[in-house]
């Protein structure tokens, strides 16, 4: 893999400096990204490079529900069990060009040929796809967050590409801070949703109820890390009978 762009690298992006001056990914920190969240399930992705990054890429889309495809001459030892086991279409050969990309919702290529990146940039963005080239922020027109999962809860922390290192310290610290407690309440009070778009008839309503719980006293977060299930339960309880409309 190419690492990514910086001054006195050999340029690895669309414009072919020869040598990096940073010119392509000076603006990223001025960049506004639009964040979201993509539902993957069932649909088609694509990642281009069968080695260790090929195989983090796949898995992060595999744990979305996404159907993969691998396009790569060589394949890791888990990439091929991937394929032998049916989780994944493994094509055994190099990217063969914008054919490649009909149906596709989204691609990733992490190969270490620069034309080979281009291309696939180039053929994506022709198509208005996403596209992401590994360590290449110039070559996408999405980055990859660092993504810290717990049940139903997804934290993503990004630096715009300033700091791959930066990012997982923030994800070690904020997966210290927000433990498995906030993934409980998050399921606990998705339980209650039915009964406050049943009952209560306004979001302003709805706001209310739901904040007092998660503002509750006692704490909800501190009664489950104290194991106490059944008096976030009563919290809810307490709050229904409050918001109950006359």
């Amino acid at each position: 893999m190419p690492a990514a762009a910086y001054a006195g690298k050999e340029c690895v992006c669309q414009f072919k400096r020869g040598i990096c001056d940073q010119t392509c990914v000076r603006d990223m920190l001025a960049t506004p990204f639009y964040i979201a969240c993509l539902k993957l399930r069932g649909r088609r992705c694509l990642v281009v490079g069968g080695g260790a990054m090929g195989l983090e890429k796949t898995e992060g889309l595999l744990a979305c529900d996404g159907d993969v495809t691998v396009i790569a001459p060589q394949a890791g030892p888990e990439l091929e069990e991937l394929a032998r086991e049916g989780s994944i279409t493994w094509e055994a050969r190099e990217y063969a060009g914008a054919e490649d990309l009909e149906g596709i919702f989204m691609v990733i290529a992490c190969t270490d040929d620069t034309d080979t990146n281009i291309r696939i940039y180039d053929d994506a963005e022709r198509r208005a796809m996403l596209v992401n080239i590994v360590d290449v922020p110039p070559l996408c027109n999405f980055i990859l967050p660092a993504i810290i999962r717990m049940g139903p809860l997804a934290v993503a922390i990004s630096t715009a590409g300033a700091s791959p290192a930066l990012a997982k310290r923030m994800k070690r610290e904020v997966s210290e801070l927000f433990g498995e407690e906030y993934a409980t309440l998050a399921i606990m009070l998705n339980d209650a949703r039915g009964w406050a778009k049943g009952t209560l008839p306004t979001y302003q309503d709805r706001k209310a109820f739901f904040e007092e719980i998660v503002n509750g006293d006692p704490d909800p977060i501190a009664l489950l890390r104290a194991g106490e299930s059944a008096g976030v339960l009563d919290l809810i309880a307490a709050a229904q009978r409050a918001h109950q409309p006359a």
